[in-house]
């Protein structure tokens, strides 16, 4: 297969459909028709002599050969979108661009509320997309284009990346209102005795709580583990769990709340870019949003 007898058009709709999961959904966000995404499969079909997407219960399924294709087609997709944005005037005013920004669920609900009506002042075309999956994944995304910003803590570490720093926020501990020990103080044994949620994008591993817990010498017992925030917070609730947690969420929860018994660093969130982003007029203006809005925010708790 000769690069010059491809249309590049083509590797847009596989990387649709790949996201997707869905000629119907890959035909509206490209703005498509059906009929013309599935001839433009049938042409990628027939240049790799592959399937590349299997129909079934769950949607199209990749094969082995779209897993192996779509890192490539991304970065590759990624690198023409930035050599055509770079050092072109963007005027959000007129703009009908969407920023993938990915950050998790605390995240969203802190900034995407005050960046939308930002956004709606000066840019009422222009839209956000917001999801969030694990580190890796993410910093996969962000490398490839598939996102535009990240959120997260300082544990994302590539050459790549440009980031600031959005803010800090502390930690504290939570129950519900009829908890047996509410109204009282938490020392230290009772925080250990009691059984606790964790909250975590990833499957396994310590949070911040517990390494600091693991260098007293102490460990405590995580009775249920989620991936989302506003999850946990009707879990914590309902139950006579202990939640440790960021004051600002605490503070608009219905729940009794302790000083934490020992030290814990706070949680901090960067903001990422890509370095080949860095100096393109659309991604530094949202950026800045995100910046304006999550300074208020944090800096203000």
């Amino acid at each position: 297969m000769r690069l010059e007898k491809v249309d590049l058009n083509l590797f847009v709709v596989f990387d649709a459909i790949y996201r997707e999961g869905s000629i119907t959904k890959a035909s509206i966000a490209l703005n498509l028709t059906q009929p013309g995404v599935s001839n433009a499969l049938s042409r990628l079909r027939k240049a790799f002599d592959d399937p590349l997407f299997v129909r079934t219960s769950l949607g199209m399924q990749p094969t082995p050969v779209a897993d192996n294709l779509i890192i490539d087609v991304r970065r590759a997709l990624a690198l023409l979108g930035r050599s055509i944005d770079v050092n072109t005037r963007f005027d959000p005013a007129i703009s009908e661009r969407t920023f993938r920004i990915g950050m998790n669920d605390l995240a969203a609900s802190l900034i995407l509320p005050d960046l939308q009506q930002r956004i709606s002042a000066d840019a009422r075309h222009v839209a956000v997309a917001c999801y969030y999956r694990d580190r890796s994944a993410a910093t996969e995304d962000l490398r490839t284009g598939a996102i535009d910003l990240l959120i997260d803590s300082p544990e994302v570490n590539a050459k790549e990346f440009d980031h600031l720093i959005l803010g800090r926020l502390e930690y504290v501990v939570a129950c519900q209102k009829n908890h047996a020990l509410a109204g009282k103080s938490l020392p230290l044994s009772d925080y250990l005795a009691g059984r606790h949620l964790h909250v975590s994008s990833r499957r396994s591993g310590r949070g911040q709580v517990d390494v600091a817990l693991h260098a007293l010498g102490q460990r405590r017992n995580v009775s249920m583990r989620v991936q989302h925030y506003w999850l946990a917070a009707r879990i914590i609730e309902t139950t006579d769990l202990f939640w440790t947690l960021p004051e600002l969420l605490a503070n608009v929860l219905s729940v009794e709340t302790y000083r934490l018994p020992f030290a814990v660093e706070p949680l901090r969130w960067h903001l990422y870019w890509h370095k080949n982003a860095d100096r393109d007029p659309a991604n530094l203006w949202i950026r800045q949003l995100v910046l304006e809005v999550a300074t208020e925010k944090l800096h203000h708790q």
